[in-house]
């Protein structure tokens, strides 16, 4: 029986990562290949996002409390807000050779490939730091502050691209949706 396998999409804020993930779980070519997690997070719900759909929303307080006790397979402090992807569902979804799509962040990243050394991380990225800058600054979502920190924090996070199995250029949306499907489709086919 074939194994499942673990796919990590990871990038800096205002990479694309979210969007392209979620292109990709609607995926004709890939549908009913990938499993996607749904993260913990504090958090507020941002418009059109829906709990246990794009996130289950809780308190800080309740998401130390699971982290306490084990819940999560990584958890992680980002931007004041907890994160964290729910341990026991991964590992049923592993048990039962699922293919398993998780969105991430560096950090997140690491943690999970200790523990799955053979997942295939795949770093999503803007052609320049300037579209990057520009990405955030446009999203509407952050105060100047704000974005100042996850620009700083995004310059550090494409210094950690070279460890990946594979860096996705997302300058044309589009463009970039067809090379990681593409690679995505070669993995699952490996």
């Amino acid at each position: 029986m074939k194994k499942g396998k673990v796919f990590i999409l990871s990038g800096p804020s205002g990479s694309g990562k979210t969007t392209l993930y979620k292109k990709l779980l609607e995926s004709p070519t890939l549908k009913g290949k990938l499993i996607k997690t749904v993260s913990v997070t504090t958090r507020s719900k941002r418009c059109g996002e829906k709990h246990g759909r794009d996130y289950f929303f809780i308190s800080p307080k309740m998401f130390l409390y699971k982290k306490r006790a084990g819940h999560f397979l990584e958890a992680q402090m980002v931007f004041d807000h907890y994160y964290g992807t729910p341990k026991k569902y991964f590992y049923d979804l592993l048990k039962k050779n699922k293919n398993i799509l998780l969105c991430v962040d560096v950090k997140g990243s690491k943690v999970i490939c200790r523990k799955i050394p053979n997942a295939i991380k795949i770093f999503i990225k803007t052609p320049s730091v300037a579209i990057l800058e520009k990405r955030l600054l446009n999203r509407g979502s952050e105060n100047k502050k704000t974005g100042i920190l996850r620009l700083e924090t995004a310059c550090k996070e494409l210094k950690e691209a070279k460890y990946y199995d594979v860096v996705i250029i997302n300058d044309v949306l589009d463009e970039a949706y067809k090379d990681l499907e593409t690679f995505i489709f070669l993995k699952l086919h490996e």
